[in-house]
């Protein structure tokens, strides 16, 4: 009878081992997940300024998707017999661009809609005014000398008020390069060999625009490369001639009886 107890608590024993065995693997796996998607949770903040950052890396990855359709079109009108090309080829190098173009401006956040103006009561009625005695009439009063005009004063570092916006610089310059690859793409299938280098020249124009206006008014560090020209100094205002004093103005005589 001693024996079956034994064997009983034997049975127990083996059991919790095997079941040990088996959970504890998928404790530890549990764990780890658990660890892991802390440590992804915690690795998903982003920096701080990242969103200004990302703005300038996306303006730089618009240049380069213009640059390349643009210098391959330029490439093979400059490689191809007397800078001809077939309408069809011409016409896909061309699509290429303006689909690129189309990618950059479709992406462009739109401006916000301007509330509408909230409506102006009306004004109450005025109340009539009385009638007012007739006054004397006055001496005449004699002329004043005429006043010299003042010499026109160039213009100061402030031109604020006629600079574009960013996005405005960038658009213009990318509607401007449109229109020279349409340009471009007269030139080289109409079979005249003498108009092929000005319109190659005005894209090459139009892409040196479309990258100036992304890296001047993209908000992009200014480059730190040694040796680069420093930019035009603007004109110093103590420059500017004095303006003249205006003449002093005669007294006008008393009137008499007032």
């Amino acid at each position: 009878m001693r024996g079956l107890p034994a064997r009983r608590i034997a049975s127990s024993v083996l059991c919790a081992t095997v079941l040990i065995g088996i959970a504890g693997p998928a404790a530890v796996a549990a764990d780890n997940d658990s660890a892991r998607k802390h440590v992804h949770a915690a690795s998903s903040v982003p920096v701080p300024g990242a969103d200004g950052l990302l703005a300038q890396v996306k303006g730089l990855g618009d240049v380069g998707s213009v640059l390349t359709p643009v210098t391959d079109l330029l490439n093979q009108v400059l490689k191809a017999d007397n800078g001809q090309l077939s309408a069809d080829q011409a016409q896909k190098l061309v699509d290429t661009v303006n689909e690129a173009v189309a990618k950059i401006t479709a992406a462009a956040p739109a401006a916000p809609a301007v509330p509408a103006a909230p409506a102006v009561p009306a004004a109450p009625a005025v109340p009539a005014v009385p009638a007012v005695p007739a006054t004397p009439a006055l001496p005449a009063t004699p002329a004043l000398p005429a006043t010299p005009a003042l010499p026109a004063l160039p213009k100061s570092g402030d031109d604020s008020k006629g600079r574009k916006a960013p996005a405005d610089l960038a658009g213009d310059a990318l509607a401007s390069l449109q229109k020279a690859v349409a340009s471009l793409l007269t030139a080289v299938t109409s079979g005249d060999v003498g108009a092929v280098v000005p319109a190659v020249t005005g894209v090459v124009t139009g892409l040196v625009n479309v990258v100036a206006a992304t890296l001047l008014g993209g908000g992009l560090p200014a480059p730190s490369l040694a040796g680069l020209p420093a930019l035009p100094a603007l004109p110093s205002t103590s420059s500017l001639p004095a303006v003249p004093a205006a003449p002093a103005l005669p007294a006008v005589p008393a009137v008499p009886g007032v």
